[in-house]
């Protein structure tokens, strides 16, 4: 008998049905429920992943900022940008080879790696890449545009042929440093490395201004998502955060002027057989340094091999505030100034002055407290005058004047004012890293070996610019006191900051263009007397002819001082040096030029090639010559020509009265010639 369709309630059927629905509801169920946290609540995730494989995000890079020669120098012409370091786009080629059929993976490599400029080692390197299972993998860097154009019109009709997606290669842009003046004002700018700081992926900058303003030249990266399509490059997509670029810095330093100095530099080492030298031009008015030029230089683009190699490596410091040396003869206008403010001090108190200008000072005796050795001229001189010491160089009358200093002032007032006016023993402030602030000696302070800084003979070695250590940038300074009447000047390398926002506009972040010297620290009075007597300095009489400058006016003084070598004070290594200003009265420019080392030896009819007034000097004098040429500077000595011009005049020549009344003075003093 057939069993009926409905089973009575309670047949084995009726609960195999029921259980089957249950089950199938419970699975129902257990789908809605998956599917409700799937598209709600885990609705980002999942669609974050779903993107993943179709999109990702590409870091768009930025413009690190540019540092810009200062084109405002030349009075009534118009500003220009003259970039002394640029950012230029480089590229980056990536394959994605996931997206390449296998049978052409090695046909697609032999054809792409023959148009890269790859070394063996590099080749099979990236045709190891395309076996790799990824979506991404780099096979070259830091491609230029045109090696970017030649790869891709080869790679349009070979995808196209091969049937292979057009965003199997892609590229990547990043921006590298570029120079477009090659190592000019290397050691002071610095660059970049190629390795990036893991915080933030900001490239490391190597040193110099490159660091020093890191925070101002950095900018911040873009974001962009780009999908993967057939029909769509890689390189393409939506930005969705855009770049900025870092601030550009204006700088003090002119190109053509720091050019025309590293030349002349170079030029005047080479002649002197140095081993090195630098040179410091500086704006006595305002502070601005126009010219921070070194030899040997530091040749930006190939920045590892100078810090892998210790010999190298030192080419890398801005020599001008990082070395210290002892100044010799260039620091004998500074031991005048003292005792002239000396002088003032005494007066005020209603006491005699120590000495007078135009005094017939003894100087055939050189035995002075404390010292074991008597102090020497180059020739023994019976007598002389302030004008007479500084054309001669007297390291006796000098030293005359500072034994009247101290019995009269003291050893403390020296020093104070050695570091009070001038600024000696301590840093400019300029904005370099690892300025050094040298030594000024104190009394009553040990050395780390023991022995006192200052002890009796003490004030006569400063007397001539030994016992003391200075870097360039202060004796620079000092002498743009002289320059600019008697007021202190903050040296410095940045006229201003600009950064260039979003929608175009200039934010300037600092600006120094209005500065101008104003703390007066010396007597105008001084000044002026002592550039009166260094103007005999390069004349007929003076130590430093060679630095005279056909057709302007220069005041100056050259020094030699012997190199400390072991611990040791040695006879056949020197730093020679000529520091001045021209012209004379209206000085544009205060410039030192120091060499490092130049051979011993002696030139027929000119002097010793050790001695600053044979070396150093026609340094300054080439230099100081192009600069104002170039400035504009209307020739003041108009007579002043070097022997041969037909505009020489010798009779009617600046100074040239003034200078035979010099000569006549010392024959009636001194007598011979």
């Amino acid at each position: 008998m057939r069993q009926s369709a409905f089973s009575p309630p309670g047949s084995p059927d009726r609960r195999r049905l029921a259980g089957l629905a249950l089950v199938l509801f419970l699975l129902f169920a257990t789908l809605i429920v998956r599917f409700y946290k799937i598209q709600i609540i885990e609705h980002e995730k999942w669609t974050q992943q779903a993107l993943a494989q179709h999109e990702h995000a590409v870091t768009i890079p930025f413009m690190r900022g540019s540092f810009y020669s200062n084109t405002s120098i030349k009075k009534g012409h118009p500003e220009e940008d003259f970039p002394f370091v640029v950012d230029v786009p480089k590229f980056h080629l990536f394959i994605d080879p996931d997206s390449i059929p296998a049978e052409l993976k090695g046909k697609m490599a032999a054809e792409l790696v023959a148009l890269l400029p790859l070394s063996s080692q590099k080749k099979s390197k990236a045709y190891a890449e395309f076996e790799r299972k990824s979506r991404s993998r780099k096979i070259a860097t830091w491609l230029d545009r045109k090696e970017r154009l030649e790869i891709e019109k080869w790679w349009g009709p070979f995808s196209k042929r091969e049937k292979i997606p057009r965003n199997a290669l892609f590229f990547t842009s990043e921006f590298k440093r570029s120079y477009p003046f090659g190592s000019l004002l290397g050691a002071v700018l610095h660059t970049v490395q190629d390795a990036r700081d893991p915080k933030d992926q900001q490239n490391l900058p190597t040193g110099g201004l490159e660091m020093l303003f890191h925070p101002y030249l950095k900018g911040s990266f873009g974001k962009k998502i780009v999908r993967h399509s057939p029909r769509n490059p890689l390189d393409t997509g939506k930005i969705v955060i855009e770049p900025e670029n870092g601030a550009d810095i204006y700088l003090t330093v002119n190109h053509y002027l720091q050019a025309m100095a590293e030349a002349e530099l170079q030029k005047g080492v080479e002649a002197a057989r140095a081993k090195g030298g630098w040179a410091v031009m500086m704006d006595p008015y305002t502070g601005e340094i126009l010219a921070i030029a070194q030899t040997p230089p530091f040749d930006l683009t190939r920045y590892a091999d100078y810090f892998n190699d210790p010999q190298l490596q030192e080419r890398t410091r801005v020599k001008a505030v990082s070395d210290c040396y002892e100044p010799g003869s260039i620091f004998k206008p500074i031991t005048i100034a003292v005792c002239m403010k000396a002088n003032e001090e005494l007066v005020k108190h209603g006491k005699k002055p120590i000495f007078a200008p135009e005094e017939k000072v003894p100087c055939a005796n050189g035995w002075f407290p404390g010292r074991s050795t008597p102090l020497k001229d180059a020739r023994v001189h019976s007598f002389l005058n302030l004008e007479l010491a500084l054309q001669k160089s007297s390291n006796v009358y000098m030293a005359r004047l500072i034994h009247r200093l101290i019995e009269s002032m003291g050893d403390e007032w020296y020093r104070r004012t050695l570091s009070e006016v001038f600024g000696f023993g301590k840093k400019t402030g300029i904005e370099l890293p690892a300025e050094q602030a040298g030594l000024l000696p104190t009394p009553g302070k040990l050395h780390p070996n023991g022995k006192l800084e200052w002890s009796l003979p003490t004030p006569y070695s400063l007397a001539i610019g030994h016992n003391i250590l200075i870097n360039a940038m202060q004796i620079v300074r000092a002498y743009a006191i002289f320059a600019n009447g008697g007021k202190a000047v903050q040296p410095h390398l940045v006229r201003k900051i600009v950064k260039t926002m979003p929608d175009g506009t200039k934010k300037i972040l600092l600006d120094l263009t209005g500065y101008r010297a104003s703390e007066q620290v010396l007597n105008p009075t001084v000044c002026k007397t002592i550039v009166r007597g260094m103007k005999f300095a390069t004349k007929e009489g003076g130590t430093s002819k060679r630095a005279d400058i056909p057709g302007y006016t220069e005041a100056g003084k050259s020094g030699t001082a012997e190199k400390i070598i072991e611990g040791v004070y040695s006879k056949d290594h020197h730093i020679a040096s000529f520091l001045g200003f021209a012209p004379a009265d209206n000085p544009r420019f205060v410039l030192l030029v120091s060499l490092d080392d130049p051979e011993k030896r002696t030139i027929p009819g000119i002097g010793k090639m050790q001695m600053g007034g044979v070396s150093a000097a026609p340094v300054f004098r080439e230099i100081a010559g192009k600069a104002l040429q170039y400035l504009g500077v209307t020739p003041d000595d108009p007579y002043g020509w070097s022997l041969g011009d037909p505009r020489r005049d010798p009779k009617k020549a600046h100074w040239a009265r003034e200078v035979e009344a010099l000569k006549e003075l010392y024959h009636k003093w001194n007598g011979g010639t």
